[in-house]
Order: structure tokens, then C-alpha cells, then sequence
């Protein structure tokens, strides 16, 4: 069976996930490489793996989250899905099989807040930990006096932490944010479809969504 460690280590798919982030490097967005790709691909294994899904369904999550973002290489524009359309090609030659395939082009397809849903475990899971990675460390622009919304919020949250409660009734967002660099307000104005997304992928995994910045509950 294919492994999360066979899709990390291909060249292949090393090469398309570089040749994505260069692309966003020129369009100016935050850090979409292999620090994203493996920190995400490590707390969808997280979720499912808390939520006790079979291993297997949880190293199926690692590979969808690890290959999420490949699409970015033919534009951004409907990532999700061109993504999802290389996920098929590249794990069909890798023999992968077509039941794992399936469950993965589909969460990849719909990993996106512009399209997507959480219409599966692997999908939901995804989702959360897409969307949960937001931090200083993925801003690039290192000239403060530029900075655009994005990389403001990205930029003013210094502690990000995602995690299932002991028994297993809720996910909880929690984030310091540093407010000399943008305010909550600015982080609500571009990520509220994305946290309605993760409050949807939180009920297909029997879980509330739970969103704390800097000690108050807001979700």
C-alpha cells in the first residue's frame, strides 16, 4: 500500500509542490510550500487519529493533505480542483489504490472555502488543518510598510494551537494575536468563510468548532 512517507519522499511531487510555491511567491501570497504542506498533512493525521479512524484512514488524510496544494502550480485560481485532477494522475501511476484515490481527490477538491465542503472524514479533516495554519512564520514580505491585509493578520499571530478536547466533543482554534499588526476585526474580515467552513468539517466529525484569540471565545 502506498504510504505518506512514499508521497513525501517522490520527486516528482517534491518538484510540482516547489514550482506551486514559486508561483505564489510572484502573486505575493504566504508560505504554501513544504512547511505548510507537512504541517497540515501532521494535524489531519492529528484529527483523525484522535477521532479514531482506522490507520489506514488516517495515513489516506496525510497523503490528501500533503498533495492539497499542487494545483497552485497551474494557477490559483480553482486550485482544489486542478489539484485533485494531479492527485488522480500522479497516485494512479503510483498504484495507489482507486478507493484510496477517490477519498483523497474528492478532500482535495473540496479543501477550499470558495467550493468546497467537508463530504468526507479525510475532507473534513483537511479542511481544519488548512485552515487552522495561520502564523507569523508564512509571511514573506519582510517590509512591514507594504503589507497587505493578509499578511498583516498572518503576520500578528505569534501562537497558534489546534486541538480536540479530552473527550473528543470539541476542536478548539485557539490563537495569540499581536494587536500593534492588525486587529481581530481584520482577522474576521478574510477568514470568516473559512472558520463557517471549519465549523461545517467540525460537525461531519461529531465536534463543535470552538474559535479563542487571545483568551476570548468568539466561535
Amino acid at each position: 500500500m502506498l504510504t505518506f512517507q512514499d508521497v513525501k519522499n517522490n520527486v516528482v511531487i517534491r518538484t510540482y509542490i516547489q514550482r506551486a510555491d514559486e508561483s505564489l511567491v510572484a502573486l505575493g501570497y504566504t508560505e504554501h510550500s513544504f512547511g505548510h504542506v507537512t504541517h497540515v498533512a501532521e494535524t489531519a493525521g492529528y484529527i483523525l487519529k484522535t477521532m479514531n479512524y482506522p490507520e489506514r484512514t488516517v495515513e489516506v488524510g496525510k497523503i490528501a493533505a500533503y498533495l492539497h496544494d499542487i494545483g497552485n502550480v497551474v494557477n490559483r485560481v480553482e486550485h482544489s480542483q486542478s489539484g485533485a485532477i494531479m492527485a488522480f494522475r500522479l497516485l494512479d501511476h503510483m498504484d495507489c489504490d482507486p478507493e484510496e484515490i477517490a477519498t483523497i481527490i474528492t478532500a482535495i477538491g473540496n479543501h477550499d472555502e470558495g467550493t468546497g465542503q467537508p463530504v468526507n472524514a479525510v475532507a473534513a479533516a483537511l479542511i481544519l488543518a488548512d485552515k487552522a495554519d495561520v502564523r507569523r512564520s508564512r509571511v514573506r514580505n519582510q517590509d512591514k510598510s507594504t503589507f497587505d491585509i493578509h499578511d498583516r493578520v498572518n503576520y500578528s499571530v505569534t501562537h497558534s494551537r489546534l486541538e480536540i478536547s479530552e473527550d473528543r466533543t470539541e476542536i478548539k482554534l485557539e490563537l495569540t494575536v499581536d494587536t500593534e499588526y492588525s486587529s481581530i476585526m481584520d482577522y474576521f474580515e478574510i477568514f470568516m468563510q473559512r472558520m463557517l467552513l471549519c465549523r461545517k468539517a467540525a460537525e461531519h466529525l461529531g465536534l463543535k468548532f470552538r474559535l479563542v484569540i487571545n483568551g476570548q471565545l468568539l466561535l
